[in-house]
């Protein structure tokens, strides 16, 4: 007699992930890859391999798809291709450019302005930006999510004049929609918490990540929020981040941009303009324009201060005051940022 086998149990059918994930795990990885879908292989010979090594290359395929076939200075590849340049040892570019180390209060947690609270959030991004001032950040370290958010909690909980708390990271939307709600959800328990400040990229280089669920989580969220974007060019624009600005926009959100003024990128009047303009087309207010800060491998992109000040007030003489952006540098121990112009 054969034993009756017993039945199988009953499995739910496994949900697809978001499609913002998947598209994140296709993101283009090797530089080879990068230069031959631009038609760009006689750059190879310019790759650090070293440069790799230490802050790999990372980038989404739509954003590739925005860059110029075949032009080997296009604004949004310079931002991203890991070059010889970064091999070179300049005086005074150093591992912490802005002071993050001095200025943590706890793990993850970065204490620099009177009444805000900045969390790293996670070291995730989808975007690995060759002048990123926390490319040598030790994350695996310092990231607020450590022990469930508890150290974290407990500073800002502790400390009533914090009325503002700002999510950073890497990306803090990289996080899942539901690891996002069970941060915010501990936050709302926090009674002096006023404001939530969201840095993010993922808008402008992933824009499929502002879904149906992001946007649900930001319509409950309690308190007035600000999405700050990073776009250095007009050419990040398209019709999906236009499309993914509006829904930010739909749910309640503040958008402002900061860039960083980067040398073969945006410095000249006119690529400024443009980026301030495209950006107001899109629904974002330009808010700080930022010197370099002077982290490790990328000395290549520093613009001098006498040139900066000199592209700003060209800016100003061009653009409604609205479009123009702070022009600011941020100094290690400053009680702000400190306005150059």
């Amino acid at each position: 007699m054969i034993p009756a086998r017993p039945l199988p149990r009953h499995q739910a059918p496994q949900q697809p992930a978001p499609r913002w994930q998947q598209l994140w795990r296709d993101a283009v990885r090797d530089p080879a890859e990068l230069l031959s879908l631009l038609g760009l292989e006689d750059l190879a010979a310019r790759i650090s391999p070293a440069a790799v090594a230490q802050f790999p290359l990372r980038v989404p395929r739509g954003f590739v798809a925005r860059m110029r076939h075949g032009d080997a200075s296009d604004a949004l590849l310079r931002q991203v291709l890991p070059l010889d340049d970064e091999e070179r040892i300049v005086p005074g570019f150093g591992l912490d450019a802005v002071g993050d180390g001095a200025a943590r209060a706890g793990s993850g947690v970065i204490r620099k302005y009177h009444g805000r609270a900045l969390l790293v959030a996670t070291g995730s991004c989808a975007i690995n930006c060759r002048y990123c001032f926390r490319r040598h950040f030790p994350y695996a370290d310092e990231t607020a999510a450590r022990g469930q958010w508890s150290e974290a909690l407990a500073i800002i909980a502790a400390d009533d004049s914090i009325d503002e708390v700002i999510l950073s990271g890497g990306d803090p939307l990289s996080l899942a929609d539901g690891k996002l709600a069970e941060l915010t959800d501990a936050l709302a328990r926090i009674p002096h918490i006023r404001r939530l400040r969201i840095h993010t990229r993922l808008p402008v280089v992933l824009p499929e990540r502002v879904d149906d669920g992001l946007v649900g989580w930001l319509r409950g969220l309690p308190w007035p929020v600000t999405v700050v974007i990073h776009a250095n060019h007009a050419n990040e624009f398209d019709a999906d981040v236009d499309a993914a600005l509006m829904r930010l926009r739909d749910a309640g959100c503040l958008l402002l941009n900061q860039a960083v003024l980067l040398k073969g990128v945006n410095d000249s009047v006119d690529a400024l303009a443009a980026l301030c303009e495209r950006g107001h087309h899109a629904g974002v207010l330009p808010y700080y324009l930022h010197q370099l800060d002077r982290v490790s491998g990328a000395a290549h992109f520093e613009v001098e201060d006498a040139d900066a000040l000199a592209l700003h007030r060209d800016l100003a003489a061009r653009l409604s005051g609205y479009l123009v952006p702070k022009l600011v540098r941020e100094v290690a121990g400053d009680p702000g940022k400190r306005p150059l112009a």
